[in-house]
């Protein structure tokens, strides 16, 4: 499973994201209309009997007529659950949700989560093979060993379809990935290479079998347990173990990793010694793998043997073995080959593909978010796991090999044009949001929270510390410490917290607001009384003298009431219109509004502003902008009195030699709809709008509004842009999940 960093959120918070709203984390939605009694005539009695009867006469059109061939059950018998034990077969359900999750997040497949309630293998193997019709693949989960073992073995043996044991073979996928990789910065070769594999698990023993069919000879290879290295002779291990049983005179792992090449732990916190690492070979290879607290942290190997390349399973620390970067993939083209097995050659091509990506150069918005540099080396042998090439080169040759190896039932004949399928599955921007998260930790930034008060505020506060993403400074009375307590921190006292009627920094807030609003009709007691009474200005006069990076507030007030108060400290950025933009997420598409949220009735200077910003905001997001300015008429039809702002910003563009599409005035539907579009072959829009520009902020607020509502996408926003400071005015209703991006958002500089 992908690292879940230690103490990134309080146990309230991870109880209160899986119960809010509908409970869980999965949802069944119809991918075909069922409006009508024809509609539902088709999708079930009597029209439901065609493919029934198709399907009966040519078994492979179910993949055709039903969702089989884009559908993984992920199953378990919770008897390993996520290193915490045998917890039972219900207590893993959050998991396999959460796996099911990750699927259609990464690799756009669908899945179902099944928890059987058996350890007894054989009813347990029988269950899952009699569900072959029903899905396209399998993938097991958090099951212990040695039972894993004899229930993936079976099932591959007796299912037509994939069966893949992620705790196993995932591991050992990106494990492989990233010794290829350190092996070719150290000058190794495969067969060449000494192995010391601490663990003799389930993963242990598939990154064994892997690393050995991939070209590191069998006689360089030992395995340790608890009780020592694992020596031909050696009693009281199982078959799976003593098939890798070495030829030594070693019976510890520091007898063992004396002159070793590579270190791979599978094992338990601390079990790697700095004194063992310097008896290592000359630029030793670590991957310590234990979560959440691995064999030995990379600093103290490197203090060892400053030449070491380390690899852990942690997010905090550079080259992370993150099965993520793994298991989407590899079924995404297993599944696209309707392949019936994955097997070694299909593996190797995923571990290999997955090198070969952490060789190119990285792109510029996963570089910014992980620190890292521009090329591999020594911090950077695995890719980002929310890199998004991903999607585009891991499936496409783990599908190459299954055609190769013959398990390809329906090979493509244009890898080409799979490889563009693939980018088109999935939208950049739910990329780049994961890559802000990412680089918020990277580079952490002081956020202030000013309405400290609240419990939804203090509970995104506690998540945005506990996640690593920056430091929060929270706004409120002397009773927020006991707040936070109430919540579940154990040291409230570590929060900053500013109180207007105590903070030594009253007289300079004072001096400073005065001194800006002394010409506009304000008293110095008039500012005395804003900076003691009002939050928000508290809040922003703060920002404005340094003492956070960004600023969150809007929970208790309305957008425009919050935007006045900030608006009497903080200005809009010299040459900039403020607006605001409402993202709404889809699958595979991202469409940008703006302006909902500030200018009534915008010139046309304002909306060729805020068309040239919110495409940079769509460029930062991952999004090639295509921007349409939305009317009621197109083209002139039909005519009316309030075109001419519309016009005078497409002048303004045309005269600025902009470098992205842009077309009006036009309907909603000839911007959005490729066969209304059609009909006008003169507009410069190459496709679909991504960007669409409001007219005014009546319907751009009644529309946001109403898609947010009623509409099936993810609505994130209202995003202020154009603002000298970075200031979030979050929704009356926002989550603590929302406030926690929008604090992301801010501090990254995305929404700026």
């Amino acid at each position: 499973m992908p690292d879940i960093p230690a103490n990134q959120f309080s146990d309230r918070e991870a109880l209160l994201f899986h119960s809010e709203g509908r409970p869980g984390k999965l949802e069944i939605v119809a991918s075909k209309p069922l409006t009508t009694q024809r509609d539902l005539a088709l999708a079930y009695s009597p029209g439901v009997a065609v493919p029934v009867r198709a399907i009966a006469d040519d078994p492979a059109t179910a993949y055709d007529y039903t969702a089989k061939g884009n559908l993984v059950a992920v199953i378990s018998n919770g008897t390993a659950i996520l290193g915490m034990g045998n917890l039972g077969a219900l207590a893993s359900k959050p998991v396999m949700e959460g796996k099911a999750v990750l699927f259609k997040r990464f690799a756009d497949v669908d899945s179902i989560d099944i928890e059987l309630k058996t350890e007894d293998v054989d009813r347990f193997i029988d269950a899952v093979e009699l569900m072959e019709p029903s899905f396209g693949g399998i993938n097991l989960e958090d099951i212990k060993a040695p039972e894993c073992f004899i229930i993936e073995q079976t099932l591959r043996e007796r299912m037509n379809i994939p069966v893949f044991h992620d705790d196993q073979h995932g591991t050992a996928i990106i494990t492989a990935a990233g010794l290829l990789n350190a092996c070719l910065l150290t000058g190794r070769k495969l067969a060449d290479v000494r192995v010391v594999v601490n663990g003799a698990g389930a993963a242990a023993i598939a990154c064994t079998e892997l690393i050995k069919a991939m070209g590191v000879s069998g006689n360089n290879v030992i395995l340790c347990d608890r009780k020592g290295t694992i020596w031909r002779g050696r009693e009281g291990v199982n078959q799976w173990q003593s098939a890798h049983a070495a030829e030594t005179d070693a019976r510890d792992l520091t007898e063992a990793l004396k002159g070793a090449d590579v270190f791979l732990g599978l094992s338990a916190a601390g079990a790697l010694r700095p004194e063992m690492v310097a008896d290592m070979a000359p630029a030793p290879i670590i991957f310590a793998m234990a979560n959440p607290e691995p064999e030995i942290r990379p600093e103290l190997a490197r203090a060892a043997r400053p030449d070491a390349i380390v690899a852990t399973g942690r997010s905090d620390y550079p080259n992370q073995v993150n099965n993520v970067l793994g298991f989407p993939f590899i079924f995404r083209g297993a599944l696209d080959v309707r392949a019936t097995g994955i097997n070694d050659q299909m593996k190797i091509a995923a571990a290999t593909a997955i090198a070969e990506l952490a060789r190119e150069r990285v792109p510029e918005e996963v570089a910014a978010a992980y620190g890292v540099r521009h090329h591999f080396g020594p911090d950077y042998i695995i890719p980002a796991p929310f890199d998004p090439r991903l999607m585009e080169v891991v499936p496409a040759a783990v599908a190459r090999a299954a055609m190769e190896s013959g398990v390809a039932t329906r090979p493509i004949a244009d890898l080409a044009a799979y490889r563009q399928s693939l980018r088109a599955r999935l939208n950049p921007t739910t990329s780049v949001l994961s890559l802000a998260y990412e680089g918020a930790r990277a580079h952490p930034k002081r956020v202030l929270f000013a309405e400290g008060e609240e419990e939804v505020v203090l509970r995104a506060a506690i998540a945005f510390r506990e996640g690593g993403y920056g430091t929060p400074v929270l706004v409120g009375r002397d009773d927020v410490p006991e707040r936070l307590r109430a919540l579940g921190v154990t040291d409230p006292e570590t929060y900053e917290l500013h109180n207007s009627r105590t903070s030594a920094l009253v007289p300079r807030m004072v001096d400073f607001l005065y001194a800006r609003l002394q010409r506009r009709g304000f008293l110095r007691r008039d500012v005395e009384r804003m900076i003691n009474q009002d939050r928000n200005i508290f809040g922003a006069v703060l920002l404005q003298l340094g003492e956070a990076d960004a600023m969150i507030t809007g929970v208790t007030r309305t957008f425009v009431q919050s935007l006045r108060e900030v608006r009497r400290v903080i200005d809009p950025a010299p040459g900039r219109t403020a607006f605001g933009i409402h993202l709404l997420v889809g699958r595979s598409h991202t469409v940008f509004i703006a302006d909902t949220t500030v200018n009534e009735r915008p010139s046309g200077d304002q909306l060729a502003d805020i068309a040239e910003q919110t495409a940079a905001v769509a460029r930062r997001m991952g999004h090639e902008p295509r921007v349409a300015f939305l009317s009621y008429s197109t083209f002139g039809n039909p005519p009316g009195r309030w075109l001419e702002g519309v016009r005078a910003a497409v002048e303004l563009l045309d005269a600025r030699q902009v470098g992205f599409e842009y077309e009006g005035e036009m309907a909603p539907d000839v911007a959005l709809n490729p066969r209304q579009l059609a009909n006008y072959p003169f507009a410069r829009l190459s496709g679909p709008a991504n960007v669409l520009i409001m007219p005014g902020l009546q319907s751009a607020s009644i529309s946001a509004k109403l898609l947010r509502e009623l509409g099936g996408d993810e609505v994130i926003g209202p995003m202020l842009v154009g603002m000298e400071k970075p200031v979030q005015i979050a929704g009356m209703t926002a989550t603590a999940s929302e406030l926690v991006t929008l604090a992301v958002l801010a501090a990254g500089g995305i929404a700026r």
